[in-house]
């Protein structure tokens, strides 16, 4: 029973480092901007640029439109 422990205490320690070598993505650049239209509709665009570990790069464009509220 005592091996059977330690193995799976050596099993998830080999695996919890494993995790902690491979690390994430990292985020080398991102940016904003904003445009408000006459009738208060917000266009916002987000770039975001990131990085893999094995050194493969990812762009993201992302574009968000939001209408004002109608006004009584």
């Amino acid at each position: 029973m005592k091996n059977h422990a330690a193995a799976l205490y050596v099993g998830a320690s080999v695996l919890a480092l494993s995790f902690m070598l491979v690390g994430c993505d990292r985020e080398v650049s991102k940016s904003t901007s904003s445009s408000v239209n006459s009738d208060g509709t917000v266009k916002t665009q987000e770039k975001t640029v990131t990085q893999a570990p094995d050194g493969s790069v990812t762009k993201v464009e992302e574009t968000k439109k939001t209408t004002a509220p109608a006004q009584p």
